[in-house]
């Protein structure tokens, strides 16, 4: 028998609720949970002396449990003459002190101040179904009721599912008197609602208003929240985060169930935050391999990602992690990142603080009391040290940290916090770089030094490998100087490049050390990148190395209007990043691809010279837009994509005779791998420019 009314106004009529018991019987209704799911709540808040009026009282049963394990002195009310009678007649004489009484809450008749506890078990979302003038006036009646009929010191407890509209009332009404206002998840199972029963998506809250004695001219407003895996409550700032705290947690409770009933819910991401300081401790992605066959143990695996490596292709795009889940052979894989910024003492550590809560995404079928498997790299977490933190006016708050690859070797890493799944820029340090040996050195300068000497510390930058390029799209950018001419001459003759967008520096760097003849003007429209490419990545200017600062567009447009005057270079590079995400293309900003700006590319670029440019744009159609843009600029296009990213490089030439054919174009890569890999070059063996090139596709 279907007992769910057709709209939800229905909830707060008189006629639907006597319709409705009458219809149930005397079977018991527990929507918000059984006083097992309960109680935890019930008698933290309440005392079995206290004189307690429940409010709405319906024919749950919750009443008749907290007099049978001793709260004696319980009044209960209903509009439902129906109900009462029922509650009476079942309980007059197992439970001759407890009372049962027909009276609408809006208008009591009870005294002031003659309860200490109030009890609503889902009465004012009965109430509260919109937000119309009526409904708002009739609950304010209410709520002014309980506030009457409470003593000071008393508690207004209200279990609820904490919808927006009813919290934001709640809450609003009683902060404006000066109560306390804390709102209690309930740890309520899901597995233990009766199947005869609305299963909720949603969790159910108590709130707990405390009634305070008013203070005149005091505007203090107390808000906490009390999560059902936390011992203490947490003071909010504002009746607003409090609200979004309550949404986050509803927001979870929804995945999970979804995730319960097998759900296609596409690519599925949350964080999981620390209790106390509300900060992203760790970053779970939920992925589901139907491709893999059911089997005894393969329901479910947790993979621990190792601190520093969830930039990774493999961890940390949609198509690496699958790849991940699939070659694991679980049907549901779920990564976790761990967070910059928080502590994590071991991977046993790890495992048992998250052990509760990722068992609450395990798929449906799975066998009870299975265990879990923890899966990670190495069987460690990875190492992450964070060498320096600050805050730019134009990038926003960065971190300077270093981290351990997968070939135990350490690299240091600049992220914007704006974009933190994202490194910057990257390089890496040299071999006997380790963090004993810096223990070492420096326990030994101490040793040496005169007792009243100072203790510096060396350079940070100093121990940068510049030898090296971290970057997959910087590796490309570099093989495309050999689409200039004759690229085997290129450290014998004098080589004129403007590079767009410094970061770390290594891009303008590793051309400057490699190119002997090279001349670099470099553009950062950020100072304070100059100072982190200066003092944490071996950057440093020269005669051949020039950095401005400056807008890119506006610089780039000086120099086109500059006339005869105006200097021309061999090769311009784009390696620029867009602030805003919500653009579909992350890199360049979409003024750097505009018909008038390339014009003015085009005008400082030698008839032979190649403009390099990384992309990195999700919109398909917007991408096409570039290319055809570029195209009607510069007739020769070549794009470049960059395995396992989002990044494609264009190289983009004048005229259209130059194009070359593949095996040509593979020549004159591998002639300027010769002449860069001679003795004292310093060329990492590790650059192929003719595999680099072997993908590359004439637009």
């Amino acid at each position: 028998m279907n007992l769910l009314p057709k709209s939800s106004k229905e909830f707060g009529s008189v006629d639907y609720w006597e319709k409705f018991f009458q219809q149930r019987g005397k079977k018991a209704f527990e929507w918000y949970g059984t006083y097992l799911e309960l109680c935890g709540v019930l008698h933290k808040y309440i005392k079995p002396r206290e004189k307690v009026l429940v409010i709405g009282c319906g024919n749950s049963e919750l009443s008749e449990q907290l007099y049978d394990v001793g709260y004696r002195d319980i009044v209960n009310i209903d509009i439902s003459e129906v109900v009462i009678k029922q509650m009476k007649e079942c309980n007059a004489t197992r439970r001759p002190q407890m009372r049962f009484l027909k009276m609408d809450m809006t208008q009591m008749e009870f005294p002031d101040a003659s309860f200490q506890v109030v009890l609503d078990k889902g009465t004012l979302d009965a109430v509260l179904t919109d937000e119309e003038e009526k409904t708002l006036q009739q609950v304010d009646r209410m709520l002014a009721e309980v506030g009457r009929v409470l003593q000071v010191g008393g508690r207004y407890l209200c279990i609820s599912l904490a919808q927006a509209h009813i919290l934001k009332k709640a809450v609003g009404h009683f902060s404006r008197e000066g109560w306390m206002v804390r709102v209690h998840q309930v740890a309520n199972s899901q597995d233990q609602v009766l199947e005869a029963e609305p299963q909720f998506s949603l969790p159910v809250f108590a709130f707990i208003m405390t009634k305070f004695r008013p203070v005149p001219g005091s505007a203090l407003q107390i808000f906490e929240l009390c999560a059902q895996e936390q011992g203490k409550p947490v003071r909010l700032e504002s009746a607003e985060r409090l609200a979004e705290a309550v949404r986050e947690r509803q927001q979870y409770a929804w995945l999970c169930s979804q995730l319960r009933r097998k759900a296609k819910l596409g690519s599925v991401s949350l964080d999981l935050c620390d209790g106390d300081t509300g900060e992203p401790r760790y970053t779970l992605h939920v992925v589901d391999s139907p491709t893999v066959k059911p089997s005894r143990d393969n329901h479910f695996a947790i993979f621990i990602i190792p601190q520093g490596r969830e930039t990774e292709w493999l961890f940390g795009m949609d198509e690496g992690r699958k790849q991940l889940a699939a070659s694991a052979g679980f049907r549901r894989l779920i990564t976790v990142a761990l967070h910059r910024g928080q502590q994590y003492e071991s991977m046993d550590h790890i495992q048992a603080e998250l052990s509760a809560r990722v068992m609450e995404l395990a798929p449906a079928g799975m066998p009870a009391q299975q265990q879990v498997p923890f899966l990670s790299v190495g069987g460690d977490i990875g190492v992450r040290t964070v060498q320096h933190q600050d805050c730019s006016a134009l990038s926003g708050n960065y971190v300077i940290e270093d981290v351990q690859g997968d070939d135990k070797r350490y690299f240091r890493r600049l992220i914007f916090l704006s974009n933190r799944n994202v490194v910057q820029s990257e390089a890496r340090l040299l071999k006997d770089v380790s963090y004993k040996a810096q223990k070492k050195r420096k326990k030994d300068r101490k040793k040496q030094r005169p007792a009243d000497a100072e203790d510096f510390p060396a350079a940070p930058g100093q121990s940068i490998d510049k030898s090296y390029l971290c970057c997959e799209h910087h590796k490309a950018m570099i093989a495309g100087l050999a689409l200039l001419r004759n690229p085997e001459l290129l450290l014998e003759i004098p080589l004129a490049l403007l590079v767009v967008g410094l970061g770390g520096g290594s891009l303008p760097l590793f051309v400057h050390d490699h190119f002997p003849k090279s001349c670099i003007d470099a553009v950062e429209i950020d100072p304070s990148m100059l100072e982190v490419a200066t003092q944490w990545f071996g950057f440093s200017q020269s005669d051949r190395m020039k950095v401005h600062i400056a807008d890119g567009l506006d610089y780039i447009a000086s120099l086109a209007g500059g006339g005869e005057a105006r200097p021309c270079y061999d090769v311009i590079m784009f390696d620029v990043d867009s602030k805003d995400p919500t653009l579909g293309m992350s890199c360049p900003p979409p003024a750097f691809v505009e018909q008038s700006f390339l014009q003015n590319v085009k005008s400082i670029l030698t008839p032979e010279g190649v403009f390099i440019l990384n992309l990195v744009c999700r919109d398909l159609g917007l991408k096409d837009s570039v290319l055809a843009g570029l195209k009607a600029v510069f007739p020769l296009l070549y794009v470049r994509r960059i395995e396992g990213e989002v990044n494609e490089i264009l190289f983009c030439q004048l005229h259209p005779e130059q194009k070359l054919a593949t095996p040509e174009l593979l020549e004159t890569a591998q002639a300027l791998e010769q002449t860069l890999r001679k003795p004292g070059r310093g060329w990492d063996d590790t650059y192929v420019l003719s595999d680099m090139l072997k993908t590359v596709k004439i637009v």
